[in-house]
């Protein structure tokens, strides 16, 4: 990162399980897109993991004769795994802060993530300039890439 007011990166974390995302993330379902972590470098990089299944409750309408997760689902998951990185890396969890999803950019899609796959998420913790984020993420299954986005998250409290 380029801001100095970040830590520095330390060893590597991991997994976290659901109930570690959750104290992470204010999401539940069915906006919960990560299920847990498998490692993490804080202030450097996330590997979060989301198992598509049938039972999302998306795929009644995205399509029913072909079901494939919708990708702005897919940018959500990759912002919620850079929420749980920027929360572990400032140090933030039960503070009530939030991280709030800003921009997107670069977003592009490269293959139908359907039911029965296991989405891996690997995010980079590009810059951190005040409460603005930045962040490079892609999503994959079974090595092949199947999206990518960069976005841009504020920590802020929680509107009141």
């Amino acid at each position: 990162m380029t801001d100095t007011n970040v830590p520095e990166a330390a060893e590597i974390r991991g997994p976290l399980d659901i109930r570690g995302v959750m104290a992470a993330l204010p999401h539940r379902f069915p906006m919960l897109l990560i299920d847990r972590v498998v490692s993490m470098v804080p202030s450097k990089s996330i590997h979060a993991v989301k198992a598509v299944t049938i039972n999302e409750p998306f795929f009644a309408g995205h399509f029913p004769e072909r079901p494939i997760m919708p990708g702005v689902l897919i940018v959500e998951a990759i912002a919620q795994a850079a929420g749980v990185l920027a929360v572990e890396s400032l140090g933030l969890s039960g503070t009530g802060k939030l991280v709030y999803f800003m921009g997107i950019d670069g977003a592009k899609f490269r293959a139908p993530v359907e039911p029965g796959c296991l989405l891996d998420i690997h995010v980079e913790f590009n810059t951190l300039r005040g409460a603005i984020c930045k962040f490079s993420g892609k999503a994959m299954v079974d090595g092949k890439l199947m999206a990518e986005a960069s976005c841009t998250a504020m920590i802020a409290d929680p509107p009141k």
